[in-house]
């Protein structure tokens, strides 16, 4: 069985949960297709968090990644075209507050995601669940992870799918903020796991 590396963040900012995190903890060693899921947790945190994932591809080897991230705000699920090599906004979980940073100073301008996304939101749609290409993963943590990943698969390891998916909030958090669209956890991991089964049948 092949290995999916499967990662989400912890809380930040405003939002006191995280839905990524949940999703990730409850997929953890669940199979899914053709995939064992390693589900981790990653830092909000600029100079820790891309070694952290660094440290997850090196220690499990996975033959795909796919990260999570909470863009509250959204309201569909949006995996991501494109991550670009810049650091830049509001203070991570540490008080860091980069601007214009180069996360790999000898990195390419951006990396396409190498995840079937099309195929992916074909798969949702069909599924009645709300969902569209993004073309700007922004250039917070998410963005960062995303980048660090690809650059990572570019130079390492090729033949590994990697990319990022963001998803909006969930009602518990919806409720705290009170103004921003939700989705039931269940609808966002249901996502999540057809998404991972679209990965696995390409």
């Amino acid at each position: 069985m092949k290995k999916l590396l499967l990662t989400g963040f912890e809380p930040f900012l405003s939002f006191t949960v995280n839905p990524t995190m949940r999703i990730v903890e409850e997929l953890n060693g669940q199979h899914i297709g053709e995939y064992e899921i390693y589900g981790r947790v990653l830092t909000v945190d600029f100079a820790s968090s891309g070694k952290e994932l660094l440290a997850h591809i090196e220690e499990i080897d996975p033959d795909a990644v796919i990260s999570l991230g909470l863009a509250g705000g959204r309201y569909k699920i949006t995996p991501e075209r494109i991550a670009i090599n810049v650091k830049d906004g509001a203070a991570d979980n540490e008080g860091h507050t980069p601007i214009d940073e180069s996360i790999q100073m000898e990195g390419e301008p951006g990396y396409f995601s190498t995840l079937p996304i099309r195929q992916m939101v074909n798969k949702l749609l069909e599924e009645g669940l709300p969902v569209s290409i993004s073309n700007t993963a922004g250039t917070y943590l998410c963005n960062n992870v995303m980048y660090e990943g690809l650059h990572y698969a570019k130079t390492n390891k090729p033949d590994m799918p990697a990319g990022f998916i963001h998803i909006p909030a969930s009602h518990e958090l919806a409720i705290q903020h009170g103004k921003i669209p939700s989705w039931s956890h269940a609808d966002l991991k249901k996502s999540i796991e057809l998404c991972i089964e679209v990965l696995g049948e390409n």
